[in-house]
């Protein structure tokens, strides 16, 4: 159990059984959010609306989820949940709830006939708390995987993370859910989980067998900070938070995952430190690398 940031709750869907799940974020009113894709095999919901092109710029939750593309109707759950307390963008005519989504695949861990659909979505809503929030194999971390490169037979548990990096008075906060096709690694490179380890023992890691690797894998992340920040400062902290799994997952973003990192900063507080975006992206590197790997040792 685990705290993230001041005015955020997260919240949990965990099917044990069934091996899946999903997660939601809901962040403070009048934040700034946009995220960053690295992965080649992504599978999403509204995340063009996070764009810089885009005139939208306020969020009202992010869902995580396990259940491949068919997970992404666990959202439809969220917004209903949100609608009914009034919450989402005025349109004048009725508030609409902006919840972008993001899964990872994890129908091979489980029963993959069981996914988070929209009951499954509200239920995470309702879970949702400021402190004391589950990591390891809860959630949308729930069914998820690691080291699946070297061959499925050398897969460990992945799950779910939280981290956090502080400087200058200023805190990231980071959630991960780690299903990648490579090894999580330490900050000295070593494997802390994954293809990489032989009995407790660290190994040369193996070339990904192509006829073995699927599409079956993805890092999500999201990082949190209070400030002042406009959409194309908060996509590049989006950015610098994908910096976080490139350090932590060996090897990173291939072709066969769907890595997306996600990026918020609610308004900070009265008397808040002054923010310096560039400290603020390294934090954000550190916070989200400190969740992939926090997911992994919760999990073991």
């Amino acid at each position: 159990m685990t705290d993230f940031l001041e005015g955020f709750k997260i919240g949990h869907y965990t099917d044990e059984a069934n091996r899946t799940g999903c997660t939601v974020v809901l962040p403070p009113a009048g934040n700034v959010a946009s995220c960053d894709v690295r992965g080649s095999s992504p599978s999403s919901r509204e995340l063009v609306l996070l764009d810089l092109e885009r005139r939208l710029t306020e969020v009202h939750a992010v869902l995580l989820t396990g259940g491949s593309a068919f997970g992404l109707a666990a959202a439809d759950g969220v917004v209903a949940w949100l609608a009914e307390r009034d919450i989402g963008y005025d349109t004048t005519v009725a508030r609409v709830p902006i919840v972008p989504a993001a899964v990872i695949f994890d129908l091979g861990s489980g029963n993959p006939d069981a996914r988070p659909g929209p009951q499954e979505g509200r239920a995470a809503c309702e879970d949702a708390v400021a402190s004391g929030i589950a990591t390891g194999p809860v959630g949308a971390g729930t069914g998820a995987t690691v080291g699946k490169w070297g061959g499925f037979e050398s897969a460990e548990r992945g799950g779910l993370g939280i981290g956090h990096a502080e400087a200058d008075g200023m805190t990231v906060a980071a959630v991960a859910v780690v299903n990648a096709v490579g090894d999580v690694v330490g900050s000295d490179g070593r494997s802390i989980a994954g293809s990489s380890l032989e009995d407790g023992q660290v190994r040369a890691p193996r070339r990904p067998d192509t006829d073995d690797v699927v599409p079956a894998n993805t890092v999500l992340a999201l990082v949190a900070t209070h400030a002042h920040l406009d959409k194309r400062e908060v996509k590049w902290l989006a950015g610098r938070g994908s910096d976080g799994v490139t350090t932590s997952v060996r090897p990173a973003h291939t072709r066969y995952d769907g890595d997306v990192c996600f990026a918020i900063a609610a308004p900070p507080p009265v008397g808040a430190a002054e923010t310096n975006l560039d400290v603020l992206g390294v934090l954000a590197t550190q916070a989200v690398a400190a969740a992939v790997r926090n997911a992994v040792r919760s999990s073991s």
